[in-house]
């Protein structure tokens, strides 16, 4: 009824298999990849202060800060972010804060 097949010897586990290290890149890998890294200058298009997406900047206020743009839904809004106070870990450091500190959280 059944048909045994052949057995088939199936080769020796090797133990430096285990430990296989590619040493040759790939052609894909020679150079460095520009995704890897942050690009000049972001562009946030989400209201910090309510979470909605803004679909048309262009009527809508924004803060540059540094190489970030972020966009607001109105100039209150923009306002309250600014008005923010900044996010130090240690607010009794032996420096004045900058305004490349953080800002909210």
């Amino acid at each position: 009824m059944f048909k045994l097949l052949p057995f088939r010897k199936v080769p020796a586990f090797k133990m430096e298999n285990i430990n296989w290290v590619a040493t040759a890149p790939l052609s894909r890998d020679q150079a460095q990849s520009h995704r890897l890294h942050e690009p000049e200058h972001l562009i946030n298009t989400i209201d910090p202060m309510t979470g909605l997406d803004i679909e048309d900047v262009t009527s809508h206020p924004c803060l540059v800060d540094g190489d970030l743009t972020l966009y607001f839904e109105t100039e209150a809004n923009r306002k309250a972010y600014q008005d923010l106070p900044l996010n130090h870990p240690n607010r009794h450091l032996p420096f004045e804060t900058t305004v490349d500190d953080d800002r909210s959280g």
